[in-house]
């Protein structure tokens, strides 16, 4: 596992979002930021890693919330490096696994 750092800069008068995740560099709103530090998500990342879910579906169980919901969730997490999606196939299924490849989250704030 890995620690994901995440720096906020303030550019006249607002700010924006600068994100290393090894090659590549994404820059997005704050707002970004905001939806990824919310309760649900936070719920999300604990049940990968206490209870290791076996799909996504599973993992929407788990929550007791909506898939469509869980999956957006899920997509958000996975564009800030938080976690991937392991492809599986069973039974002439793909299922995607949920797994957490970071153990750290530290954001960055520069005025």
């Amino acid at each position: 596992m890995t620690t994901r750092e995440i720096t906020i800069k303030e550019s006249k008068g607002a700010f924006s979002i600068f994100k290393k995740t090894g090659k590549e560099a994404d820059f997005s709103g704050i707002s970004s930021l905001r939806q990824l530090l919310t309760k649900e998500k936070a719920r999300i990342l604990n049940i990968i890693k206490t209870e290791k879910p076996a799909s996504l579906y599973d993992l929407s169980k788990k929550l007791n919330r909506r898939f469509k919901a869980v999956y957006e969730d899920v997509k958000l997490l996975e564009r800030f490096g938080l976690i991937e999606l392991i492809e599986e196939k069973v039974n002439n299924r793909t299922r995607h696994k949920p797994q957490l490849i970071i153990n750290t989250l530290t954001v960055h704030i520069k005025i």
